[in-house]
C-alpha cells in the first residue's frame, strides 16, 4: 500500500493539496538528481533533496499558512510551521546548486571552516525577482511565510528601481548547534525589479518571459532548489539590451530564482575571524576579490551593522540563439551584527542573536547588489 507525501501550499500552491505517490521513489531515496533540462542551469547535478530524516513512512504533514500579518507588524515569537528536517532539505538542495555554480563561495566556506572550525552560521539567504505577473516577491516568499517565517521592513532602491522585503525566522524545537543549513535558520531576504518603472522594450522582454513561465511563479522555490530556470532560456540580444538599463534585469532573466548569496555570520565564528574586519583581510590575503563599492566595509548609519562581499563568479550560458558567453551567477557576503547599546555590559558569554542589531539597510545593500554589476566584474578579470 503506497504511502502519500503531501507537500506545502508554498511549493505546489495552485492546488489545495496536491499528493505523489512514494512508490515513485526508491524508500532509501536520499537525493535528487535534475538532468538536462534545456532550460536547467546546470546538468547532471546530485542535489540532497530528501534529507534522511523525511521518513516515508509519514504518510502526510500539513502546513499552517504564517503569511498574515496585521499593520505590517511581526510576531517576534512565531513557531515553526511543518517539518523542519524537510524545510532544511530544501534550503541543502538550495543551497547545492548555489555551491555548484559559484567555485568562489565553495572555496571560502571551505577556507573558513579550515581556518575557524567545523561551525558556520548563515546570516541570511538572498533572492532576486521580477515584479511583473506575480513572479515578484510573493513568489518566492510563500515558502518561507508557510514554514512560519515573519515578512518584516520594507526596502527601497529607487535608483536601482528595486524594493525588498526581509523575513525573520522562526522558533525551531531544535538546539540549532548545527552549521550552515543545519544550523540556525538564516533570515531571508528577497528583493524585486520594478517592472513597470523599465523602458517599454525592457518591459516586453521581461514579459515575454515571465508569460512562458506562467504558473511557474507558484513553483519559484522549486525551480531554486532544482537549479532550473521557469522560463525558456533568452536570447543574447535581450540579454544584452537589459544589461544596458537593469544589470539585476539582466541578472535575473539568466539566473531566475536561484541564490543570489548566502551570507556568513562572523560574528558567530569563534577564532579571530569573527571580527569582519579580519575575515576581510584573511579573504583577501588568500586571493580573492571583495567588492569595492562605497568600500570594501559597508558600515549603517547607527555603526551597529557591518557587511562586505566578494565579487561575482561568472559562468558560461548557452543562450536559446546558440551563442554561449560569460554571464555573472552569484557571490558570497559576510555580516557582523554588533550588540544593541542597551545590551553592552552583557558578558560575552551570555550575548546571543537577539542582543544584536537586527534587520537590513537601505545603503549597505544598495551597494551589496553591485556584487554582480560589470564595473565589479570587470575589476575582478584585471
Amino acid at each position: 500500500m503506497s504511502s502519500i507525501i503531501r507537500f506545502p501550499s508554498a511549493m505546489f500552491s495552485l492546488y489545495s493539496s496536491c499528493s505523489f505517490k512514494s512508490s515513485l521513489f526508491p524508500s532509501n531515496f536520499s537525493v535528487f538528481r535534475f538532468e538536462n533540462s534545456k532550460n536547467s542551469l546546470s546538468s547532471n547535478v546530485v542535489y540532497p533533496f530528501w534529507n534522511s530524516n523525511f521518513a516515508m513512512e509519514n504518510r502526510s504533514f500539513s502546513v499552517q499558512s504564517a503569511s498574515k500579518i496585521q499593520d505590517g507588524a511581526a510576531a517576534k515569537d512565531s513557531s515553526f510551521q511543518g517539518s523542519e528536517s524537510f524545510f532544511r532539505s530544501i534550503l541543502a538542495s538550495m543551497e547545492a546548486v548555489y555551491l555548484n555554480k559559484n567555485p568562489t563561495a565553495k572555496a571560502i566556506l571551505e577556507l573558513v571552516h579550515s581556518a575557524d572550525g567545523d561551525r558556520i552560521c548563515y546570516d541570511h539567504f538572498a533572492f532576486r525577482t521580477f515584479g511583473v505577473n506575480g513572479h515578484g516577491i510573493d513568489s518566492m516568499s510563500k515558502l518561507f511565510l508557510d514554514f512560519g517565517f515573519e515578512q518584516r521592513e520594507e526596502l527601497r532602491f529607487p535608483a536601482k528601481k528595486l524594493k525588498a522585503f526581509w523575513f525573520s525566522p522562526p522558533k525551531v524545537s531544535t538546539s540549532c548547534r548545527g552549521s550552515g543549513v543545519n544550523g540556525p535558520l538564516p533570515r531571508i531576504f528577497i528583493s524585486e525589479l520594478l517592472v513597470d518603472q523599465l523602458s517599454p522594450e525592457a518591459q516586453d522582454i521581461i514579459k515575454k518571459y515571465t508569460d512562458i513561465s506562467r504558473c511557474g511563479k507558484e513553483y519559484a522555490a522549486l525551480a531554486s532548489a532544482f537549479g532550473t530556470l521557469a522560463w525558456e532560456k533568452p536570447l543574447y540580444s535581450e540579454f544584452q539590451q537589459l544589461a544596458r538599463e537593469s544589470e539585476y534585469a539582466a541578472w535575473t532573466l539568466v539566473n531566475g530564482y536561484a541564490l543570489n548569496h548566502v551570507t556568513i555570520s562572523t560574528h558567530r565564528l569563534t577564532s579571530n575571524l569573527r571580527s569582519i574586519g579580519n575575515l576581510n583581510q584573511f579573504i583577501e590575503k588568500n586571493g580573492f576579490n571583495l567588492n569595492s563599492e562605497g568600500g570594501i566595509l559597508k558600515v549603517s548609519p547607527d555603526g551597529l551593522l557591518l557587511q562586505s562581499s566578494t565579487v561575482a563568479d561568472s559562468t558560461s550560458f548557452e543562450f536559446s540563439d546558440g551563442i554561449t558567453e560569460a554571464v555573472p551567477c552569484s557571490y558570497i557576503e559576510f555580516a557582523e551584527r554588533l550588540v544593541l547599546p542597551q545590551y553592552k555590559d552583557l558578558p560575552t558569554e551570555k550575548v546571543e542573536e537577539f542582543h544584536r542589531r537586527d534587520g537590513f539597510e537601505v545603503g549597505n545593500a544598495d551597494k551589496i547588489f553591485e556584487s554582480t554589476s560589470k564595473d565589479q566584474l570587470t575589476r575582478r578579470a584585471a
